[in-house]
């Protein structure tokens, strides 16, 4: 058995969080997908007609942030790179929570459209679903390598999280524009 590796408080610290990783990239999606089987809030009444609108304008500003992030880690500032993405996982954070709330305490909503754009709404909405559950990992993976200083993992991993995590906030704020003329 290797002493030097027991031993190692990063090895240890590493082997904690990618655990919680783990388990966050299945638990996090699953209730998730949980709230749309749960009965409604039944005897609560609460109006959340306010966070669709919202929770798109969280995925704006997302994809804001990833851009801004991006592009000022390509000119090499890394202080500005890393403050967008923290932003970006923070609002990413607070679109979660607004989701799960509309979701637990809101109406189901239809999409009424035809032709090619109902198609297309599916489309997107069906890749969106997706890519959202893929991106859970990547993102917090991405994150605890950038913050714990493993560049060469971070790098490796945010190639793949970058353009998924962007797909993911562009798309959430379509599917947002195409559902909300069907909403109550």
């Amino acid at each position: 058995m290797n002493t030097a590796k027991v031993n190692n408080p990063t090895s240890t610290r590493d082997r904690r969080f990618l655990t919680l990783i783990a388990v966050l990239s299945v638990v996090v999606p699953v209730l998730v997908a949980l709230l749309f089987f749960m009965p409604k809030a039944g005897g609560a009444k609460m109006d959340v007609s306010f966070l669709p609108p919202f929770y798109a304008s969280i995925n704006f500003l997302t994809a804001i942030a990833l851009v801004v992030g991006y592009v000022n880690i390509k000119k090499g500032n890394i202080k500005v790179h890393r403050a967008s993405m923290l932003t970006a996982f923070s609002l990413s954070a607070i679109f979660l929570v607004a989701y799960v709330v509309y979701h637990y305490f809101g109406e189901r909503t239809e999409y009424g459209g035809e032709g090619a754009l109902k198609y297309a709404y599916y489309f997107i909405l069906l890749t969106h679903i997706v890519l959202a559950i893929v991106i859970v990992p990547l993102v917090l993976l991405s994150v605890y390598f950038g913050i714990t200083g493993q560049l060469s993992r971070h790098r490796r991993i945010s190639r793949w999280t970058f353009p998924i995590w962007l797909y993911v906030a562009v798309t959430g704020v379509l599917v947002y524009l195409l559902i909300s003329p069907y909403y109550s």
